[in-house]
């Protein structure tokens, strides 16, 4: 099924998209090589939902960087620090679900969580399309929260449904 879909369709099932994912791994000959496109592609979509706010952004200062450093410093961080940190959080995340009696690894700690940030990066494209357009006030604040609530929502569903075992297990 084509990625689009799956992201709608996590909206309306993530438990069966990501029972779907996670049932796939087994079959898969590079499993990791997947989850790090899932990372990559949702970094960089979150990445380029950014550049219009920060080409908007009047910089106060004479000394300021241009806003071709900044973007350039934005690329960086979401395309090699934020992926790092990630990692270290689904990690995190599937030690803390270990205690709680989690059965799962930390390959599918990783899915859940990586599957969760692509799936929610289109939210963030609408973010940047009523900051560009609105501007700070109320309505960015919504979906600030928005972004916020999909993705706890998301990743937590994922994270419960990486962590139980399977059925037939």
């Amino acid at each position: 099924m084509a990625i689009t879909a799956e992201i709608l369709r996590t909206y309306r099932a993530p438990r069966d998209v990501m029972r779907r994912l996670l049932g796939s791994l087994p079959g898969d000959d590079r499993p990791e090589a997947r989850a790090l496109v899932f990372l990559l592609l949702g970094c960089f979509i979150v990445f380029v939902s950014q550049v219009p706010g920060i080409l908007a952004f009047d910089m106060p200062a004479e000394d300021a960087p241009p806003a071709e450093a900044v973007l350039g410093i934005t690329f960086f961080i979401w395309l090699f620090v934020w992926p790092l940190l990630f990692y270290l959080l689904a990690a995190l995340s599937h030690l803390a679900a270990r205690m709680f009696g989690g059965r799962g690894s930390f390959t599918r700690a990783r899915v859940a969580l990586f599957w969760t940030v692509l799936a929610v990066s289109p939210i963030m494209l609408l973010r940047a399309i009523v900051e560009a357009l609105i501007g700070p006030g109320a309505q960015l604040t919504v979906v600030d929260g928005l972004v916020a609530l999909a993705f706890c929502a998301v990743w937590a569903i994922s994270l419960i449904e990486a962590e139980t075992p399977a059925s037939d297990e």
